[in-house]
C-alpha cells in the first residue's frame, strides 16, 4: 500500500514539474499553452497547504553606500543648493484652496482616492520633513492621486528616503549610478560579452515588442530601446536570477508613472522623441530602482524553478478551497492545475489580465503593501478568480482553460477593480488571524 501510495505521488511530482516546464516555456506569448497544457489529471490529490501571513511595513533605507559618512556630507552640502523634493514644492508653491480644488476635480484618478479630503491627507503627509511611511502606506492602499504616483511610489519602494532634506541628494547619486551601469554593462559590443550573456540580451530584445501589445506607446523604438537597457543591466547586476521572461512585464508601470512627471495627456499620445536625454536616463534609472526595489521583495520568485511562485499558487488553491469549496471541488473533479492559470498572475502580476489602465490603481496597493505583498497577492488571486465563480461551475475542462486564458476584464473600471481589492481585504482579516482555518 505504502508503495502505491509512494509511486503515484513520484507521478504527480513528476507531472507536476512538467507542467510548471511548460508553462515557463510558453509564457513568451500573451495567452498560456494549449494543446501542451490540455489534459486530465487522472488521480487528484490536494495538497495540504497552510499560509501564514504577517502584514510588515518595507522601511529599508533607499541607499547603501560604501563611504556611509562621505554620502551624508554630500547628501546635507546638495540639498541646501537644491529643494526639488515633495516638501519643497508644497512651500515654494502656495497653491489656493480655490485651484487646489479644480485640480482635484480634473484628476483622472478612482473614485476613492479623487476625494478633496483624502487628496489633502496625502498632501500633509508629503509635506513633512520626514514622511511617516506607515501613514503613507495607509493612504496609499486604497489609491494615490495620479499626480502624486511618481513621488510617492519612491518613497513606498524604499527608493527614495523619508527625509526630505537628503532626498534629492540620493535620487541623483542613484541616477548617477544607473548611467555608470548601463556605459559598464550595457553600452558594449558583443565581442566583450559571453554567449549566456548576448543570449539573453537576444531574448530581452525579443520580449520587448511583445511588451503590452493593446497600448501603442510600448511599440515605439526608443519605449523598447528603454526597457531593453533596463531589463539587461538589471539582470546583469542580479545573476542569481538574471532575465525572466514576465520580467518585461513588471517595468512598465514605473515607467509610465515618471514618464507622467514629464509628458502630459493620455499615454497613447506621448512620444518618447519629445523628452531630452537626461530626462530619459532619470526616468530609466528611476524604473530601474523600483524594479529593484520590488523585486528584492520576492527574488525566489525568478530563481531557478521560481519556488516562490510554487508556493504561493498552492497557497492560492487552499484558500479558494477555503472559501469557495463547489468551485474548488468542480476545479478538481475536471483536472484543471491552479499552475496553469495562476503562474502567469504571480510572474505578471497581473498586469496581462486587466486593462492597463487599471494597473497604476492596482499597483498603489501592491506597494502599500511592503513586504506583505507576496502573501497578499494570494487574498487578491483568490478574489479575482472567484468574480466568476459562478461561470466556473458551468464549464467543463476544456471551457475552462479558455477562460481563464481571456478573462472577460476588458471593460473593467475602477468599481470592479475595487471590489477585488475589498473582498481580499475582508478574506485576509478573516483567514489571517484565524490561520487554522487554512490548515488542512
Amino acid at each position: 500500500m505504502e508503495r502505491r501510495e509512494e509511486e503515484q505521488q513520484k507521478r504527480d511530482d513528476s507531472r507536476f514539474n512538467q507542467t510548471l516546464k511548460n508553462v515557463q516555456g510558453f509564457l513568451k506569448g500573451r495567452s498560456m499553452p494549449g494543446k501542451v497544457l490540455l489534459t486530465r489529471r487522472p488521480d487528484p490529490t490536494p495538497e495540504p497547504i497552510s499560509p501564514t501571513y504577517h502584514r510588515s511595513l518595507s522601511e529599508n533605507d533607499a541607499e547603501r553606500s560604501d563611504n556611509p559618512v562621505q554620502a551624508e556630507d554630500d547628501d546635507e552640502e546638495s540639498s541646501k543648493k537644491h529643494d526639488n523634493t515633495y516638501a519643497g514644492k508644497l512651500r515654494s508653491n502656495s497653491t489656493s484652496g480655490e485651484t487646489l480644488a479644480k485640480q482635484v476635480q480634473n484628476l483622472k484618478i478612482g473614485a476613492r482616492s479623487s476625494d478633496y479630503a483624502r487628496v489633502m491627507k496625502f498632501n500633509k503627509v508629503l509635506s513633512d520633513t520626514t514622511v511617516i511611511l506607515e501613514k503613507l502606506r495607509e493612504l496609499a492602499w486604497s489609491g494615490v492621486p495620479h499626480y502624486m504616483r511618481p513621488d510617492v511610489w519612491r518613497l513606498l519602494l524604499g527608493y527614495a528616503p523619508p527625509n526630505s532634506d537628503r532626498r534629492e541628494a540620493v535620487l541623483r547619486r542613484k541616477r548617477l549610478e544607473y548611467l555608470e551601469s548601463v556605459a559598464q554593462f550595457y553600452d558594449l559590443p558583443d565581442s566583450e560579452r559571453s554567449d549566456d550573456e548576448i543570449n539573453m540580451l537576444r531574448q530581452i530584445a525579443v520580449d520587448c515588442p511583445r511588451t503590452v501589445p493593446d497600448v501603442s506607446f510600448f511599440q515605439q523604438a526608443q519605449v523598447q530601446k528603454s526597457l531593453e537597457r533596463i531589463l539587461y543591466t538589471w539582470a546583469i547586476r542580479h545573476p542569481a536570477s538574471g532575465y525572466v521572461q514576465g520580467i518585461n512585464d513588471l517595468v512598465t508601470p514605473f515607467l509610465v508613472i515618471f514618464l507622467s512627471e514629464y509628458l502630459d495627456g493620455d499615454v497613447e499620445s506621448w512620444s518618447m522623441s519629445d523628452l531630452s536625454a537626461a530626462k530619459v536616463s532619470d526616468v530609466e534609472a528611476d524604473c530601474y530602482w523600483c524594479l529593484t526595489k520590488l523585486l528584492d521583495g520576492m527574488q525566489d520568485h525568478y530563481t531557478f524553478a521560481q519556488p516562490g511562485i510554487q508556493r504561493l499558487v498552492f497557497k492560492l488553491k487552499e484558500l479558494v478551497r477555503r472559501i469557495d469549496e463547489p468551485v474548488a471541488r468542480h476545479m478538481e473533479e475536471q483536472g484543471l492545475e491552479f499552475l496553469q492559470f495562476a503562474f502567469r498572475w504571480y510572474n505578471c502580476l497581473l498586469i496581462r489580465e486587466i486593462p492597463f489602465s487599471l494597473i497604476n490603481r492596482l499597483w498603489d496597493t501592491y506597494l502599500a503593501e511592503g513586504d506583505a505583498l507576496p502573501d497578499f497577492l494570494v487574498y487578491i488571486y483568490a478574489s479575482f478568480l472567484l468574480t466568476w465563480s459562478d461561470e466556473l461551475k458551468k464549464l467543463d475542462f476544456q471551457e475552462m482553460v479558455m477562460f481563464l486564458q481571456h478573462l472577460p476584464t476588458q471593460t473593467w473600471t475602477d468599481q470592479e477593480l475595487e471590489m477585488v481589492l475589498s473582498r481580499a481585504y475582508m478574506w485576509h482579516s478573516m483567514f489571517n488571524n484565524s490561520p487554522n482555518h487554512l490548515a488542512s
